[in-house]
């Protein structure tokens, strides 16, 4: 009963006061990208909001495999995807400037939208077709201008059975078409903070664990693009299902 009222309190007092405060963040980044496109600002306000976002339910966090990952390199990162949380954790917790692709319905949200855009988070439409690709390349080749590496969500939406949906070619077409390595990078425990079906928000633990990257500079999509998706897919599988595992005992 006290957890329910504790998680009532931080979703519905909390999570208002926060959207407002990010379209706040969202006009702020609109303005300054607008007088410098290449303002670091946007990054640090990007980590502000991230931070913020995870202290709602609260969420702490165990990250490990961080020694695999090369700071100053541009990566495409492959991670499964749970909750709401995902973004914030990913973005809090690799050393990297990330931008994400995002479905077009999120561009609604007003100001928030341009802010989104002002950043450089890429827009899909999944019924678009070759339109979304020719969206998604130019994202990608603005992302490059930038310094940024992307963060992508293969299932497509987020899984809410317990195990990974099955993996879409998108992210494994745009390594191997930029020659960046691969990140896989698995999530496991931000369902149980924001539970399938449930509005609210519980505090708890997620933990992120960082694989070895792929390298692609030597690939084709003719040759590689199914055995890379293969490879990627089945080991994020494996690894969730272990961290869940461990997960379990520890509850």
């Amino acid at each position: 009963m006290i957890r329910s009222i504790v998680g009532g309190f931080r979703t519905f007092v909390l999570v208002p006061v926060l959207f407002v405060y990010t379209m706040i963040l969202a006009l702020v980044i609109v303005v300054a990208v607008a007088i410098d496109p290449t303002t670091k600002l946007q990054d640090r306000i990007v980590l502000h909001w991230s931070r913020l976002f995870l202290k709602v339910p609260p969420v702490s966090v165990e990250t490990s495999g961080i020694e695999h990952l090369d700071p100053h390199q541009r990566y495409v990162v492959v991670s499964n995807h749970l909750s709401m949380f995902d973004i914030p954790l990913l973005f809090r917790e690799l050393p990297i400037h990330g931008r994400f692709l995002a479905k077009k319905e999120l561009f609604r949200l007003p100001m928030i939208g341009r802010g989104m855009r002002a950043i450089g988070i890429i827009e899909i439409d999944r019924q678009a077709g070759g339109s979304s690709r020719a969206a998604i390349a130019e994202g990608v080749t603005i992302a490059a201008e930038r310094g940024y590496s992307l963060i992508v969500f293969p299932e497509g939406t987020r899984s809410t059975e317990g195990r990974l949906l099955p993996f879409k070619k998108g992210a494994f077409r745009i390594a191997i078409d930029t020659g960046l390595p691969v990140l896989p990078v698995v999530i496991e425990g931000t369902d149980r903070i924001s539970r399938p079906g449930s509005k609210l928000f519980h505090a708890g633990t997620a933990r992120l664990r960082i694989l070895e990257p792929i390298a692609t500079d030597a690939m084709t999509n003719r040759d590689d693009l199914n055995p890379l998706l293969a490879r990627v897919e089945a080991a994020l599988n494996d690894t969730y299902a272990e961290m869940r595992e461990i997960a379990a005992t520890r509850q």
